[in-house]
C-alpha cells in the first residue's frame, strides 16, 4: 500500500481546507486510516482516524468540533476536512495506516506513511 496526501495550503485564521489521502494497493476495510500532523520543533501527534477494529472515528482534543474525517471506499481515499483553522494547526500533515486495525492517535501505531502536505494558517 501506498498513501499520498495532498490538498494542504497557505488559508487565512478562520478557514478551511479538505486534505485527502489517496491509497494505492488494496486496504482492508479493517485497516486504521489516521491523520497526523508535525509542527516545527514538536513531535508528530494524531489528529483523527478511522480505527479499523470498531469502525469509529476518533479525534484529538485539539480536532474536535472542527475537523471532520472522511471516506471514499470506491476510491480509497480518505479525506480530513478542517474548518476553523487556527494558526497553531500549522503543520505538516500526514496520512498514515495500521494493518492491524488497532492503531488509534499514535503515531508509533502505524507502519505506512505517505508524504506530508503542508498546512500553514497565517494572516
Amino acid at each position: 500500500v501506498q498513501l499520498q496526501a495532498s490538498g494542504g495550503g497557505l488559508v487565512q485564521p478562520g478557514g478551511s481546507l479538505r486534505l485527502s489521502c489517496a491509497a494505492s494497493g488494496f486496504v482492508s476495510e479493517y485497516c486504521s486510516i489516521g491523520w497526523f500532523r508535525q509542527a516545527p520543533g514538536k513531535e508528530r501527534e494524531g489528529v483523527a482516524c478511522f480505527r479499523g477494529t470498531t469502525g469509529l472515528s476518533v479525534y484529538a482534543d485539539s480536532a474536535k468540533g472542527r475537523f471532520t474525517i472522511s471516506r471514499d471506499h470506491a476510491k480509497n481515499t480518505v479525506f480530513l476536512q478542517m474548518n476553523s483553522l487556527r494558526p497553531e494547526d500549522t503543520a505538516v500533515y500526514y496520512c498514515a495506516a495500521d494493518a492491524s486495525g488497532w492503531g488509534a492517535l499514535t503515531p508509533y501505531e502505524y507502519e505506512t506513511w505517505g508524504q506530508g502536505t503542508l498546512v500553514t494558517v497565517s494572516s
